[in-house]
């Protein structure tokens, strides 16, 4: 199997990936460079690793709650400010937030009863239409086109959902089709497997099915599928989402286009 192109390897950050080199669906190509995604920054290393560095972050945009940021902070690579946009700031009790309770009780046998699929597709749903995810998105876009801020490095936790959403947002809105976008967002399940992997080995070690866990920690195309079709429902068009759902002018759609483009 040939190696995917955009994956960047670095000591000290897992799932990381630029965006660009993908074809837009009128012949064009994204641009490299420009944006990229990846797991946590919390890697006391982050400020010296040389990959970092040699991709010139100047904004790191952190989408994690509260709670997770406090317990797990960014590391910025050097040079790079950082950008706090919790997209999930109004969905406190989420099947991540209920996660950590249930293994902490010794509560196994409980993850059969969670609906965590059920759960996981409840959760892409509220990052289309909920206030804090479209308040996120809006001020990632806005951190892309600024040209002070470019390169732009956005992260959740594994680099998944949340960031999966944002890297589908960043790819459509550049002209990328649906099947393009998907095809991206499940090109990090390997790197997701293998983060929680140790996860599922110490349910397994205690007694639990793994297969009960794999909804929370796994893509699947359903869940992003879910997302794209609640944008059409409830604004028309991915056009109309940036428009009505994160409130983005004509202007800065069309300078979103162009940053995240190379024609040429």
């Amino acid at each position: 199997m040939a190696a995917d192109p955009h994956v960047l390897l670095s000591p000290a950050v897992t799932n990381l990936r630029d965006l660009g080199g993908r074809a837009t669906a009128d012949g064009g190509t994204v641009a490299t460079g420009v944006a990229f995604r990846s797991a946590e920054l919390a890697d006391p290393s982050v400020g010296t690793d040389a990959v970092l560095a040699g991709l010139r972050i100047r904004t790191v945009v952190d989408l994690r709650t509260e709670a997770e940021r406090s317990s797990r902070p960014d590391q910025l690579p050097a040079g790079a400010q950082l950008r706090v946009l919790d997209a999930l700031a109004d969905l406190p009790g989420g099947a991540a937030a209920q996660l950590p309770a249930v293994l902490a009780s010794g509560g196994i046998d409980a993850l059969a009863d969670l609906d965590l699929a059920g759960q996981m597709l409840a959760v892409y749903r509220r990052l289309v239409v909920g206030e804090a995810a479209r308040q996120a998105y809006a001020g990632l876009v806005r951190a892309v086109i600024d040209a002070e801020r470019r390169a732009v490095l956005f992260h959740c936790t594994a680099g998944k959902d949340r960031t999966g959403w944002a890297t589908t947002v960043l790819l459509l809105a550049a002209g990328v089709d649906e099947e393009g976008a998907m095809e991206e967002y499940l090109a990090v399940g390997p790197a997701v497997r293998t983060t929680y992997a140790p996860l599922l080995q110490q349910v397994g070690d205690a007694g639990g099915n793994p297969d009960d866990l794999r909804p929370l920690l796994e893509v699947r195309p359903e869940y992003l599928d879910t997302a794209l079709a609640l944008v059409r429902e409830r604004f028309g068009s991915f056009e109309g989402y940036l428009s009505d759902g994160l409130g983005l002018g004509a202007v800065e759609v069309e300078a979103l286009r162009r940053t995240l483009r190379t024609d040429g």
